[in-house]
């Protein structure tokens, strides 16, 4: 489906961008709403775990090393989940960006302009998200229908690594790895197939 003719084209680079923060996003599920750690430890109870969450709001802190640069990026703001669709990353530093999926809808607003696009524009996206998706609803099937998922660690101290099946999306994202304690992300690492990488950690907000 071609992007909206009223809006502005989003250039694929800062798409591409776009794409990865959002992958960081549906990696993490994010860390608040911490149940009782399963019985036994596996990649089903951590799922579990995962489907008891259905909103929640982190700050977050990003540094991403790019090898069109000669320092890493650093930025910070807050991220926000509501299931079954809703992800945005509200970037605040070092320059104010949003970026919201809401259904297959992507709209990222920058410099005053907002940018819009559709997530089955291309089979690649559409599976990145789609499994950014399973993870936040703790959707086992959906996961591993779209990611080949490894856990590593005990509940104390796990890691979670994801490789997408999609040789598309492989071709951009070789490896997500989310590492947590219990049901709390700490971390996560992203790496793109061109060498690219970013690490996240999140601190949960609390709200009354």
């Amino acid at each position: 489906m071609a992007p909206r003719s009223a809006d502005p084209i989003l250039p694929r680079r800062q798409r591409r961008l776009a794409l990865a923060c959002l992958a960081c996003v549906g990696a993490t599920g994010l860390p608040w709403l911490r149940p009782a750690g399963a019985a036994s430890w596996d990649l089903e109870a951590l799922m579990r775990l995962l489907a008891t969450r259905k909103s929640g709001e982190a700050r977050f802190k990003e540094t991403k090393t790019l090898s069109m640069l000669n320092a890493p990026i650093e930025s910070s703001g807050i991220l926000r989940f509501a299931a079954p669709d809703f992800l945005e990353m509200h970037t605040l530093a070092p320059k104010p960006q949003k970026v919201v999926v809401q259904g297959r809808q992507v709209t990222v607003e920058l410099d005053g302009k907002t940018h819009r696009f559709d997530l089955d524009q291309t089979a690649e996206a559409g599976a990145l998200v789609d499994g950014i998706r399973a993870t936040l609803d703790g959707d086992l099937a959906g996961l591993r229908r779209n990611y080949a998922a490894r856990l590593r660690g005990s509940a104390r101290l796990w890691t979670l690594e994801l490789v997408p099946r999609l040789d598309a999306a492989r071709a951009r994202i070789s490896e997500i790895d989310v590492s947590g304690s219990g049901s709390a992300v700490l971390s996560i690492a992203v790496f793109q197939a061109d060498g690219d990488r970013s690490l996240m950690t999140l601190h949960e907000l609390r709200t009354p």
